[in-house]
């Protein structure tokens, strides 16, 4: 006899309208407005940037199963190729262009020029990333199916979180003084 186990993830779901804090203070409109978006659309920074509307920053969200980041690209600038374990992700261009893309389960790669306008889903879980090749800036936002979706960044996490060099020359067909000179470009100036 062949027994198998059938696994879902998701956001849990309410049992009441929403989720209120703990600390017992009132709710009315201030708790379901966020405002951290203030400004973000007039102001590019240097470097990519994604401001962040997830639970941990609008409580509100609680149990709500949605988020949203604003991503901010000045010409030549990446979001790295990343993964959000617990959501899909959709992705619509503001201003500017994107190259897009992620990569399933086959290491097949499907990539995308966007325009202002366009949406582009990012699978829950696959390897993605988003680059403006462009000297025009790019603004995109992004929503997410959980209040809390999760960000592993590839080159970090392999990088930075103390992989021994040995493991990662095997891992990338090269050599330990390879592993270190990359390494060497993720410690903070």
């Amino acid at each position: 006899m062949t027994a198998f186990t059938l696994v879902a993830s998701s956001d849990p779901d309410i049992l009441s309208d929403f989720v209120v804090p703990g600390n017992n203070a009132p709710v009315d409109g201030n708790f379901f407005t966020y405002t951290g978006f203030r400004g973000v659309l007039y102001h590019l920074p240097p470097d990519f940037t994604a401001t962040e509307a997830s639970v941990t920053e609008f409580r509100a969200l609680d149990g709500q199963s949605v988020s949203l980041d604003v991503l901010q690209f000045p010409g030549g600038s990446v979001n790295p190729p990343h993964t959000r374990p617990r959501a899909s992700g959709l992705l619509i261009v503001v201003t500017g262009q994107l190259e897009v893309g992620f990569i399933d389960t086959k290491n097949v790669l499907y990539n995308q020029t966007l325009v202002a306008g366009d949406m582009f889903i990012f699978p829950k879980g696959l390897v993605h990333y988003q680059y403006n090749p462009f000297s025009v800036p790019a603004i995109a936002i992004a929503a997410f199916g959980s209040a809390s979706p999760g960000t592993v960044s590839v080159p970090k996490t392999v990088f930075t979180t103390g992989i021994d060099d040995n493991i990662l020359a095997k891992a990338f067909k090269t050599d330990a003084a390879t592993i270190e000179n990359i390494k060497a470009g993720f410690t903070e100036p």
